[in-house]
């Protein structure tokens, strides 16, 4: 019995033996098996789009490139381009009624002075007859001279009264409206005719209250309340100020056929300074988000961040013109583009620009921002 037992003892380590070497392989494949599984849901879970913010506190999206691909995303060098700083002011629309009845006035007095001067010229050379006729004793009696010297005095006080009107319309039109728009009246020159036949509108431009400008932009641009930019063409200095504003006021003239009507608020642009460096900004780039315009500055291969850009400057065929500021530190990201001051920040000079695709990226910088938050 003893020899039995010790048989089947020695058959089970032997059994045991050549069972875990069969039996180790289905324990190192089931392992690896799970590894590879958790290393593909790792990649299933990892985002294809990043945020985070640069050193400079700007939103920032990387952006791998088969999405990049996906999204055909293009960049351009913007194009230099000059930029003057813009001042921005209030205007309002000036209703030229008074301007136009003190023209009617003006050009009453000025009839009635040539109706007088007409009648006085025929009544001077009437009494200057008689005077002639009465001296040579030509039958000509002295009562018949006093009645012609009678009728030429009056005519000529009515000449006086005719003067005075004239003059008086004038110092009117000067007090009112300036020397240049007051003499236009006085002369009924182009632009007083323009004005009152509403081929031209006139526009009072008033500076924010400690603004100051060393000397009026001959031409400048205002933004009427349908978001329309209108060139604006300089008159005068304002003989008067906005009472709600009280700054230093201008006169610019502006086409009528823009759609600035009268008494129509307006936002004016002012260029002040010498031209500076600047960049084209295509509509293209622009994003907008709670009312303030954004482009996409690619700084990496696969990093794109969001900068603001101001908006005082468009371009005609569309986008905008922003200064070139490479070096001055940002603001912080809430803080706007522009200041009340008039100082603004620009864009780097050397970053390419996205042109095509700044919409998507937008969408994905905020969609990404939502699943972190939401996880």
């Amino acid at each position: 019995m003893n020899s039995h037992l010790w048989r089947r003892h020695r058959v089970a380590p032997s059994s045991l033996v050549r069972l875990l070497p069969s039996a180790s392989p289905v324990f190192l494949s089931g392992g690896r098996g799970e590894a590879t599984a958790e290393a593909q849901r790792e990649r299933a879970i990892k985002p294809a789009v990043e945020v985070s913010r640069s050193n400079t506190g700007e939103p920032t999206i990387t952006v791998g490139p088969d999405l990049q691909k996906q999204a055909d995303i293009q960049t351009i060098q913007p194009k230099p381009t000059p930029y003057r700083q813009l001042v921005q002011a209030y205007g309002s629309v000036v209703d030229l009624q008074p301007f136009t009845d003190l023209g009617n006035t003006i050009a009453n007095a000025k009839a009635q002075l040539a109706i007088a001067d007409a009648k006085v010229a025929a009544s001077q050379a009437a009494f200057q007859r008689a005077q002639v006729l009465h001296k040579n004793g030509q039958n000509f009696s002295t009562a018949q001279l006093q009645a012609a010297e009678a009728t030429y005095q009056s005519d000529a006080a009515s000449v006086r009264a005719a003067q005075i009107q004239t003059q008086n319309g004038a110092a009117s039109a000067y007090q009112a409206w300036g020397p240049i728009l007051g003499q236009s009246l006085v002369d009924n020159t182009a632009l007083a005719k323009d004005l009152v036949q509403h081929r031209r509108v006139l526009i009072q431009v008033t500076l924010p209250l400690g603004v100051s400008i060393t000397q009026a932009p001959q031409t400048a641009s205002v933004e009427t309340t349908t978001g329309q930019r209108v060139s604006i063409d300089f008159v005068s200095p304002a003989t008067r100020t906005d009472p709600k504003i009280q700054g230093v006021s201008f006169f610019y003239t502006a086409d009528a056929a823009s759609g600035a009507l009268p008494g129509m608020n307006v936002t004016a642009f002012l260029p002040v300074g010498q031209s500076t460096p600047g960049l084209a900004i295509p509509a293209s780039a622009v994003v907008w988000l709670q009312g303030r315009a954004w482009v996409y500055l690619q700084t990496s291969a696969h990093t794109f961040t969001r900068r603001e850009i101001p908006t005082t400057e468009p371009q005609p065929g569309g986008g905008y013109v922003v200064p070139v500021n490479p070096t001055s530190p940002r603001p912080e990201v809430n803080a706007p583009a522009s200041g009340a001051d008039g100082e603004t920040q620009g864009l780097p000079a050397n970053e390419p620009l996205v042109v095509k695709g700044a919409q998507m990226l937008l969408s994905q910088e905020f969609s990404a921002q939502i699943q972190v938050g939401g996880d």
